[in-house]
This record gives C-alpha cells, sequence and structure tokens, in this order.
C-alpha cells in the first residue's frame, strides 16, 4: 500500500545520506566510458547510436569510498 511504499523510499533516502556523509559516493550512469577498473560488462551489444566502449546500460550501480571501488558497476556495453 501507499504508506509502506512511502517508509521505503524514506529509509532509502536516509541511508543514501549517511553512506553519502561517510565519503561513499555512487558511480556507473549510461553514456560514460567502460572502464575495468570501475566497470563489470555483464553484457555486450553492438549499436551505431553509442560510441565505442560506451556504457549502454546499467543494471546496478557501483560505490567508491575515495578512489577505491567497493562495488563495481554491473553494466552492458556498446560496440
Amino acid at each position: 500500500d501507499e504508506a509502506y511504499k512511502k517508509g521505503v523510499e524514506m529509509t532509502l533516502t536516509e541511508l543514501v545520506k549517511i553512506l553519502d556523509a561517510l565519503g561513499v559516493k555512487p558511480f556507473g550512469e549510461a553514456g560514460e566510458t567502460f572502464d575495468p577498473q570501475r566497470h563489470n560488462a555483464v553484457m555486450h551489444m553492438e549499436d551505431e547510436a553509442f560510441g565505442e566502449n560506451m556504457v549502454a546500460e546499467v543494471f546496478q550501480a557501483g560505490f567508491k569510498l575515495g578512489e577505491k571501488v567497493i562495488r563495481h558497476a554491473l553494466v552492458k556495453v556498446a560496440n
């Protein structure tokens, strides 16, 4: 129901604020250049709309603390 949904959204918002305060930053967006040090390619596609080694879709965002990758982003890579 709507109250349950609102409660989950509020919890997620607070979790993101806490992680941000600790210095944990999310990364991984469509359009980024694929970097095997930060991304884990789980799919590949051929599409001329994207450039060479471009992230076409993000399945799971990655997180880093400073320059250290805590979790790689799971992505689909084009070309």
